[in-house]
């Protein structure tokens, strides 16, 4: 406030509590109070002259005489009182064109935007005071150039946030890896990024308020108690100014506000007015996003394949790297197995008892013992031709598999050379169409913000 007043404390109180039930009382029907109000005069204080100067201005009738006290003084919260208390009221008309731009006050972009001020830019935005006022807010904001320096990353992600790491095109939906080269992934991501931002442009410049949006009305239609007023509203400004609450909250930067208007969810008539304060940085970002789209494709690329990297002409694949991932299949494609070492001892060791069995009949050996050793000497050479049967049999397997590995590798390859193909043919698509959608976007935020 503007003056001590300890010296009446119990004037005081009672001059608060008038006051905020006579706020109470027009934001939930925004007209003046049927029974005459009396608000007791304290020397030197702009409230009580400035609560006079409301009902008369509400009613229709004379206020200059109330006016020019309270402005004498503190023409500033003065002028912030009736442009917010009038705006609350659904009666925003009735300011004088002055009025704002002497509770507006001064915005810089090296200073914190105030409360008052932010409650009148979004009081301005909601229409509270008609087209005029709506664009000398703009004018304001315009006034204040957005800090050079600024991430131009922050202002996307505000407009376009989650956006995904790759952007895998149709013409490689086969072959994913190859949407994460550098070289291919920039121009896809880059139309992607754009066809979303001007869709977000679109939709913040919409003639029409989406069904679903949450934005507060500026009056207290729904009689909530002023405990209730949430800290952005003008009411909650009010509050503060007529003396109830002298808790204020952090102020927030000219920057953090434009980017939280701008992000999904918010406010549609903050977001306009966003919008068209950053509308060259948006337009600057489209352009270089649309320039990114005509990046010509690499004639060459490497890309793994079944983890062999290959190299990719426009003529086929490469003939040194697909031959030394074929070598390289083939040494390492299957695992080192035993050699036939085992069988070959099991027919010496059959040979040796059929040499046995032998020298056994003939020195007349019993026939029980010549009988088991000849059956023993068959087990061996059965089990020495069974080993080397498994044997051949995982030979022709491996060869199998080292085989298919090579035609598949092969397959891949010719494939990934026919979807750099057709990411090439798609490019001239995504360029036009990046055109389309930066003409779009640049028609989207000449219109501006809706002026009513």
């Amino acid at each position: 406030m503007s003056m001590d007043l300890t010296a009446g404390p119990g004037a005081a109180t009672e001059l608060h509590r008038s006051a905020e039930a006579l706020l109470a009382h027009i934001a939930g029907g925004g007209v003046a109070p049927t029974a005459p109000m009396e608000f007791n005069d304290i020397e030197g204080y702009w409230l009580p002259p400035a609560l006079e100067a409301l009902v008369a201005l509400m009613a229709g009738e004379d206020a200059l005489g109330a006016l020019a006290k309270a402005a004498q003084r503190d023409e500033q919260r003065t002028a912030l009182f009736l442009c917010l208390s009038l705006a609350v009221a659904g009666q925003g008309d009735r300011i004088h064109a002055s009025w704002l731009g002497t509770a507006f006050g001064e915005l810089s972009a090296d200073r914190p935007v105030g409360h008052g001020q932010r409650a009148l830019w979004l009081a301005a935005a909601r229409g509270a005071y008609g087209p005029a006022g709506k664009i000398f807010v703009l004018r304001k904001l315009d006034a204040v150039a957005v800090p050079a320096d600024t991430d131009i990353d922050r202002w996307l992600g505000s407009l376009v946030p989650g956006e995904p790491a790759v952007v895998v095109p149709r013409s490689l939906v086969d072959f994913p890896e190859l949407a994460e080269i550098p070289e291919l992934a920039r121009p896809a991501q880059a139309a992607a990024r754009l066809a979303r931002l001007r869709k977000r442009c679109e939709e913040i410049t919409s003639s029409r308020r989406p069904d679903a949006s949450t934005s507060p009305p500026l009056r207290n239609g729904d009689r909530r108690p002023v405990s209730a007023w949430s800290q952005d509203e003008p009411l909650a400004v009010l509050r503060t100014l007529i003396g109830a609450t002298r808790d204020d909250g952090p102020m927030g930067s000219l920057t953090g506000y434009l980017l939280e208007d701008l992000s999904p969810g918010a406010d549609p008539d903050l977001a306009a007015s966003a919008l068209h304060v950053v509308a060259p940085i948006v337009r600057t970002v489209a352009e270089e996003l649309c320039e990114a789209t005509h990046l010509d494709p690499p004639a060459t690329v490497t890309v793994p394949i079944l983890g062999h990297p290959i190299a990719l002409h426009p003529e086929g694949p490469d003939a040194e790297s697909l031959a030394a991932a074929e070598r390289q299949i083939t040494s390492d494609g299957v695992p080192r197995r035993p050699g036939p070492w085992r069988a070959y001892a099991a027919f010496a060791t059959a040979a040796a008892g059929l040499a046995g069995v032998i020298t056994a009949a003939v020195l007349g050996a019993p026939l029980v013992a010549v009988v088991l050793l000849a059956v023993a000497t068959a087990g061996l050479t059965g089990l020495g031709g069974f080993w080397l049967w498994r044997r051949r049999i995982q030979e022709q397997a491996d060869a199998e598999f080292v085989s298919s590995q090579v035609s598949v590798l092969r397959e891949m390859a010719e494939g990934a050379v026919w979807a750099l193909h057709e990411y090439t043919r798609e490019a001239q698509e995504r360029s036009k169409q990046a055109a389309e959608d930066l003409s779009d976007l640049t028609r989207l935020i000449r219109r501006g913000p809706r002026a009513a």
